[in-house]
């Protein structure tokens, strides 16, 4: 939803800010006074062509801003604050627009690429999702409740096939190739046999104690010496036993001094083992750095560590399977792609089938309701077309004997917005802001309330803006704006203000006849408001 939009020296606007909200509003004003300023603001938004000559006279550039409301924010619950979004566009008097989102620079096709869920523009003006055909068939659908479960659940399958049969490769001389590689890299790490990635750390701890055994022995008999009972450090400790003993000031030293001996002892006998069990084995040595050296090789092609090598040699196993298994996983692939397209088929048929008859009934809904919008002699068609009817086009003849055109082909802005609001009545999925501008164009009499029926009930669930001379569409408004021109001689300027009841009362009589001092006029336009009222009520 719009909930704000802020309009700097943009034609005969020269500072313009307006607070929007739910339901109808209705933009209404003197011809010429400016109110398509507003829709041309929007449009900007929405990424719509910069015309340097939009720019008001005396100003170096016009700048456009909008904040919209684009739904809770990802992952919040219900009742947290909606998330919003800010557009902003700048149109300079020389040189090129830009446009930015969130305060930060972006491109203008962004924006509309952003807004297109957010709003969609009817009348003179491009923005509109439903002359998208992809976004027609979506209408289609929705109306005619097509169930595109099977087809959908077809087309997947069908790429899972698909890519599973890329995944055996179709080139029977790489994938020789690839067999002879694999095979090579398969029989190497078998025959290396790596089972525990630890195994080099081990191997490690193993070369270090073998290749300097003499030397660990010879250290071991060094400290054996000192710690020996005949060594100088035991005749120390017993010399000093001597010295203290028996002198009752020392006797906890004592103690502690005998605790050292005996600890010294339990070393010795330590220092002993260990030094015994240390041999030289150069058989041995070199077996493990043969093997640390393989290990280093097997890293240098397969992985980083030895636990990637292992991960590859899985890998390389099953792919060579794989690819051994070739001829008889194709067939069985092949045979299941068959299946699958005979089913797909089939579902699509039944989607084609359900488009086609779906079609008459839904433009007959809608031309129904362009009987009611002053289009009494239009006809609607949808073209359906393509193996599951993927091909939807919503045709409008707006005349009789005038051919039936696209949507996007219809000329007049005004027959273009009453047949977006004909379809919209009959599809209720839409973005959540609606423009509409030239949609009472030509319109009058009982036609000019179905029209302004047909808004106020369109925005029961979602805003609608609505640029009208139509006293009816006005008086339905939740809120009514005007677009006042004041000219000093000098230059000209618009404002827009919001109005209350009685100003109301005052704009509408002027709508109905010209004069907003004619009681009777007043009378009308009151009767009119009270009835907008009673039916909104």
């Amino acid at each position: 939803m719009l909930l704000e939009l802020q309009v700097t020296n943009l034609g005969v606007v020269e500072e313009m800010s307006l607070l929007l909200g739910p339901g109808l509003t209705t933009v209404t004003g003197e011809t010429g006074a400016g109110k398509t300023m507003i829709v041309t603001a929007i449009d900007l938004l929405m990424g719509g062509r910069a015309d340097p000559a939009l720019v008001r006279p005396g100003a170096d550039e016009a700048t456009i801003e909008g904040r919209f409301a684009s739904g809770p924010p990802e992952g919040a619950s219900a009742d947290n604050d909606t998330a919003e979004v800010v557009f902003r566009r700048v149109v300079p008097r020389e040189g090129r627009s830009r446009a930015y989102l969130d305060g930060n620079l972006a491109a203008a096709a962004a924006l509309a690429e952003r807004g297109a869920g957010l709003i969609d523009l009817h009348g003179q003006h491009a923005h509109q999702s439903l002359l998208s055909r992809s976004v027609q068939r979506r209408a289609l659908d929705r109306f005619g409740g097509i169930d595109l479960g099977p087809l959908g659940d077809a087309d997947a399958e069908l790429a899972l096939v698909d890519a599973e049969l890329a995944e055996l490769g179709g080139d029977e001389r790489a994938r020789a190739r690839e067999i002879d590689l694999l095979r090579f890299q398969v029989a190497e790490l078998d025959e290396v046999g790596i089972e525990d990635p630890g195994e080099d750390d081990l191997l490690a701890a193993h070369e270090s104690l073998l290749a300097d055994a003499a030397a660990h022995r010879e250290a071991a008999a060094g400290a054996l010496d000192l710690l020996d009972g005949d060594g100088p450090i035991s005749d120390a400790l017993a010399r000093g036993i001597g010295f203290l003993e028996n002198r009752s000031p020392f006797d906890a030293e004592v103690g502690r001094l005998r605790g050292i001996v005996a600890e010294a002892s339990d070393l010795a006998a330590r220092l002993r083992t260990v030094a015994d069990s240390v041999e030289e084995d150069p058989a041995r040595l070199e077996e493990i750095v043969d093997r640390r050296h393989l290990l280093a090789e097997m890293r240098r092609k397969y992985g980083a560590d030895l636990t990637a090598v292992v991960a590859y040699h899985s890998e390389a196993s099953d792919r060579l399977a794989g690819l051994l298994d070739h001829d008889a996983r194709a067939v069985s692939l092949d045979a299941r792609r068959v299946a699958v397209e005979a089913a797909r088929r089939e579902a699509a048929a039944v989607v084609l089938s359900a488009r086609r008859r779906a079609g008459p009934e839904m433009a007959a809904r809608v031309e129904s309701h362009l009987r009611e919008l002053a289009m009494p002699a239009a006809s609607v068609m949808i073209e359906v077309g393509g193996e599951a009817g993927d091909e939807v086009a919503i045709l409008l003849s707006p005349n009789s004997g005038s051919p039936a055109a696209p949507l996007a082909k219809v000329a007049s802005g005004g027959e273009l917005a009453r047949a977006m609001l004909a379809v919209r009545r009959v599809v209720s999925e839409s973005p959540p802001t609606l423009v509409f501008d030239e949609v009472d164009a030509g319109v009058g009499g009982r036609a000019a309330h179905a029209v302004a029926a047909a808004l106020a009930a369109l925005a029961v669930d979602r805003q609608v803006l609505v640029v009208t001379h139509l006293a009816q569409v006005a008086a339905c408004a939740d809120r009514q704006l005007v677009v006042e021109k004041v000219d000093d001689g000098t230059s000209a300027r618009a404002t827009v203000r919001g109005l209350d009841h009685d100003e109301r009362v005052m704009e509408v009589s002027r709508m109905l006849s010209g004069s907003p001092d004619s009681e009777t006029a007043r009378d009308h336009a009151a009767e009119l408001l009270a009835e907008a009222a009673t039916r909104r009520d």
